[in-house]
């Protein structure tokens, strides 16, 4: 049997590879590029264990085990503990580790840009948002245009800036609270609202309800709703943002619903991050964002699927 013939199970690399060699330049340009944005910025890169004693315990999002600690979903709690610890501007591209998340958007192990800054809010991470990928844009294409999946996307600020209330009133057929109440937001979310979303010029979703926080703040003026939002380009989530939680009690709280929460769905029952708790003791008021490397490769590249976009994908290893 000749190497990459169609009755081979493990066709060549060569052969596998040869439709994402193209994309995979691009990555690197995307990764070079995003470096220099934010070192421009003054913000520090820096580099925290991907091994944990223990994640954020959301309902959510399934840890991956590794001898008695966790792979991290994300580098979260450990950047926010440099934050407390005085780092004022900090960034880092980190693999994370997600068990059970796959399909045309979703991988068990992927890439999250993630950047926290003192002094701000989420309004101020929107605007980051507006001009990280601007900047990407004009490096990578010469314009502030995309066209992506047959849409043509303008990235001239400002983007849409639409509330959760209002995209339900628009787009579902419930309230955000009636959706709440009969358990089905996520779905009404994904299915009747997400695909509506940034296909003429990038949409931040925001003011999600106060039972969806997670580590957010809540608004000062309506504590119904946090100051939380995602970015949507092309009907696709890149990004989760918000004001960070400063308050250690008001965070433990959240967590140990949580983990009832998860204990009630059958769901292994995480220990608390303990250090992480203590920490926010000393957190100044900040705001950070994990945004999807991955994701973002894809939107640059014209690719449908995230498999497009990585060397290997789980099944190829």
């Amino acid at each position: 049997m000749s190497p990459g013939s169609k009755s081979d199970p493990w066709p060549s690399e060569g052969t596998r590879l040869a439709g994402r060699i193209q994309n995979l330049r691009v990555r690197a340009q995307v990764v070079q590029w995003i470096r220099t944005f934010f070192i421009d910025q003054d913000y520090l890169e820096i580099e925290t264990p991907q091994l944990i004693s223990a994640p954020a315990p959301e309902i959510h999002i399934e840890a991956v085990e590794a001898d008695g600690r966790f792979l991290h979903p994300s580098p979260e709690l450990c950047m926010k503990r440099l934050l407390a610890a005085g780092l004022p501007r900090i960034f880092q591209i980190s693999k994370c580790f997600r068990k059970g998340e796959r399909g045309d958007l979703h991988l068990p192990e992927f890439t999250l840009l993630e950047w926290y800054r003192t002094g701000g809010d989420y309004r101020v991470l929107m605007e980051d948002c507006e001009a990280l990928i601007r900047f990407l844009a004009q490096r990578l294409i010469g314009k502030a245009r995309l066209s992506y999946l047959g849409r043509d996307i303008d990235l001239a600020p400002p983007w849409e800036r639409l509330s959760v209330r209002a995209a339900f009133d628009r787009y579902a057929r419930l309230s955000p609270d009636q959706a709440l109440e009969k358990g089905c937001f996520d779905q009404v979310l994904v299915e009747e609202i997400e695909p509506r979303l940034g296909n003429l010029r990038p949409t931040f979703l925001y003011e999600y309800p106060a039972p969806l926080a997670a580590l957010a703040r809540l608004n000062p003026d309506d504590p119904t709703l946090s100051e939380r939002f995602e970015l949507y380009i092309a009907g696709m989530e890149l990004a989760n943002g918000f004001s960070e939680l400063n308050d250690p009690r008001e965070q433990r709280a959240r967590f140990e619903a949580e983990r009832e929460q998860r204990a009630a769905a059958g769901k292994k029952a995480y220990p608390l991050p303990e250090r992480f708790l203590q920490s926010l003791e000393d957190m100044p008021e900040a705001a950070g964002i994990a945004l999807g490397v991955d994701r973002l490769v894809m939107v640059f590249c014209g690719a449908s699927r995230i498999d497009q976009v990585v060397s290997f994908t789980p099944e190829e290893t």
